[in-house]
Formats: structure tokens, sequence, C-alpha cells
């Protein structure tokens, strides 16, 4: 009787032991954060032309990569000003990616755009070409001015949106006069 519970002490400690052999510890992922060479909070950033402000900055968080001279934002504030100083619009996103590099820019993530004299861009993905000058959007888009209303896929446009080229319209208003369907 003491053999048979000797040996089922044995066999109940082997099958408790090996129960516990799976990994020491925890898997682990890399996160943004952990990768990048230096991370602001509350960002603040001006970009100048010929000493005239030209694009301001905001982001909650920012991580900055040498390697690749670029920094991502999350919930990102950009504004946008004319040659003479003047602001032209406003966009905010979810997130981006800000080129220190060329200057360019993309922000991602329920990004909505607006300019003073309320005209209003709605999509998921923005890009802004510093080169150029010029926004480009290559998803879904609703643009609404007090003159117009615009849908489709993709577009390009100027930083004040008085220019906004459709690439695939679906539907859209010019005045009293309605586009598509």
């Amino acid at each position: 009787m003491f053999a048979r519970l000797t040996a089922l002490a044995v066999f109940g400690f082997a099958a408790v032991a090996a129960g516990c052999s799976g990994p020491e510890r925890p898997p682990t992922a890399a996160t943004v954060g952990d990768t990048a060479d230096q991370v602001v909070f509350g960002l603040k950033h001006q970009l100048t032309m010929d000493g005239v402000l030209r694009t301001r900055v905001a982001a909650d968080t920012a991580y900055f990569y040498q390697s690749s001279q670029k920094a991502t934002m999350r919930h990102i504030t950009v504004t946008f000003y004319s040659p003479e100083g003047k602001e032209t619009s406003t966009l905010t996103a979810d997130g981006g990616i800000y080129e220190w590099r060329t200057g360019n820019m993309e922000a991602r993530g329920h990004v909505v755009a607006v300019t003073p004299d309320r005209r209003r861009l709605n999509t998921g993905v923005l890009s802004y070409n510093r080169d150029t000058g010029k926004i480009i959007g290559p998803e879904a888009f609703v643009f609404d001015s007090p003159e117009r209303h615009l849908e489709g896929e993709g577009f390009v446009s100027d930083p004040d949106f008085k220019d906004v080229v459709t690439q695939r319209p679906k539907r859209g208003t010019l005045g009293k006069v309605e586009l598509g369907g």
C-alpha cells in the first residue's frame, strides 16, 4: 500500500512539474515607443520658409526615428499658412507621419480639414507634399463648402481647398446644379 501511495505521489509530482514547463516569461512585442530614438509628449513645432510661418504641428505624442528621419505622431493638429502668413486650413487626425528631411506629412484616421471660410474635407488618409504644395487623398472623401459638395475616391487639392480635383467622383453639387447620383 505504501508503495502504491509513493508511486501515486511521484506520478502526481511529475504531472504537476510537466504542467509548469511552459515559457518562463510571457511573450512580448516591441511597440512604437520601444524602438523610437526620442519620445516627445505634447509636441508643438513650427515650420517656416523665408522667415514666415508656414505650418504649425501639434501632437499628443511624437516618436522620432533618427535613421529614417521620420516622426510618428498621435492625435495631431496641423495648421497651414499662406506665403503671407495667413491661416489657410487646419487639419486634425488620429495620427500621422512627418518626414523632417523632406517636410512631407501624412495624416491617418478620421482626418478632418477645415478652412476659415467654412470649407471642410473628411477622409481617412491625406498626404501633404511640401515640394508641390499639394494635398493628396487616395481614399474616399467628402468635401463641403458654401457653394459646393463633392464625394469621391481620391483627390488632389491646394492646402486652402480652393482647387479640389476629384479623381473618381461619385456625386456632388456646384451651386444649384447636382452632379452624378
